[in-house]
């Protein structure tokens, strides 16, 4: 994890003169017995660190606890409120200005974070400076690319998609037993109401049992390539 924090020094981002900064957002919550806590962080990391490196971007370290309440019920989940989250986002993207980079690209690494919508939605008011990456349809790109073979809706947590970037960025942090945590769950009407807990007894919802380094590749390599009109929007490129 230590290898996905920038060590940049001042004088490196003097020199790079980046106009957009790169923010992953991931969080800090159960994802089965197998798989750390900071499973979304990592995932938001390798994401964000490939995309400032193939664009020379202004890598910044992650936010690392999000809101995560839906997993409240399930030992090691730690969340702030929507509110906070709001509002530590949206401070870091003034900062960013004041200091004179004018464009962020905020990589979600968690489902659960919806308010990152509205940041994206008010700070683009006056024109295009804020994106929110993934989209849906940049994971469903990155999906096909990678030939999973479960769909978004049954790979919703610890799942192919997730267990495959870690396997490809960062195997060390997977521990054995991770390909015997399949549950199946695809239909999810109530999450908001009865939490991850009325859908799941072991945390997953999802095939881990699929992911492959291979796959993990692949869908960063689909995902940096849809950066591009992201990057462009908000940089009037």
């Amino acid at each position: 994890m230590d290898a996905l924090i920038t060590a940049a020094t001042s004088a490196d981002e003097r020199r790079r003169g980046a106009k957009v900064a790169v923010l992953p957002v991931g969080s800090f919550e159960q994802h089965g017995d197998h798989l750390p806590l900071t499973t979304d962080t990592v995932v938001a990391s390798l994401i964000a660190q490939r995309i400032a490196a193939d664009y020379d971007l202004f890598l910044l370290p992650p936010i690392t606890v999000s809101c995560s309440h839906e997993h409240a019920h399930m030992p090691g989940t730690v969340s702030i409120s929507a509110a906070t989250l709001y509002a530590v986002v949206n401070d870091i993207w003034k900062s960013l200005q004041a200091s004179g980079v004018p464009g962020l690209l905020i990589v979600n690494g968690h489902g659960g974070n919806y308010v990152l919508s509205n940041v994206a939605q008010e700070a683009n008011i006056s024109g295009p400076r804020v994106a929110l990456f993934p989209v849906r349809e940049d994971w469903h790109q990155a999906r096909e690319a990678a030939t999973l073979e479960s769909s978004s809706a049954e790979d919703m947590h610890g799942g192919e998609l997730e267990v495959s970037l870690l396997l490809h960025g960062a195997p060390e942090v997977i521990r054995e037993g991770i390909t015997l945590d399949d549950h199946s769950a695809p239909e999810r009407p109530h999450l908001l109401t009865l939490g991850m807990a009325g859908y799941t007894k072991n945390g997953i919802i999802g095939q881990p049992s699929l992911g492959t380094a291979a796959k993990g590749k692949a869908l960063l390599d689909s995902l940096s390539q849809s950066a591009a009109a992201h990057l462009s929007l908000i940089t009037g490129g």
